[in-house]
């Protein structure tokens, strides 16, 4: 098995970017604009939605201000029984983000389209909290024809 890593610092408390991570309005700020669901519940079920397509994600653990945990149920094959783990620490006047979506089963090339898409949302997730502006899809950066 295989993960995508990041790490960001955002110059926030962890209960600001928590809220980014765990609410459909603060997921919609950075990630899509078509979020709905329940993500401040465990056991609740993110519907997150793309030009291309879009995704489930079922709510495994919540610790509020340390760490936000999600399992992929529908989606891309590649990403089915994927997780996707959000750390938070605070250091310094920023809320350092451990990022990982763990479980791939081999680095196929979407994995790599994948891990470029988390490094454009992370850095969308930092602009919102910073300056309450993010770039959420349909707005993000577009990488190639998968988008």
């Amino acid at each position: 098995m295989v993960d995508i890593l990041h790490r960001a610092g955002i110059k926030s408390s962890v209960d600001e970017v928590y809220a980014a991570l765990t609410t459909p309005e603060g997921l919609a700020g950075w990630y899509t604009t078509n979020t709905q669901g329940e993500g401040n519940e465990l056991g609740g079920v993110l519907q997150f939605r793309f030009g291309a397509g879009g995704f489930d994600m079922k709510v495994l653990e919540l610790n509020p201000g340390k760490r936000v945990l999600w399992e992929v149920v529908e989606g891309p094959e590649e990403w089915i029984g994927t997780h996707v783990d959000w750390k938070l620490d605070q250091v310094d006047g920023y809320t350092i983000v451990l990022f990982k979506h763990e479980g791939w089963k081999e680095p196929v090339e979407f994995m790599h389209h994948c891990s470029t898409k988390w490094a454009v949302f992370m850095m969308s997730l930092k602009s919102l909290i910073e300056t309450g502006k993010g770039a959420p899809d349909p707005d993000d950066t577009k990488i190639d024809n998968w988008n």
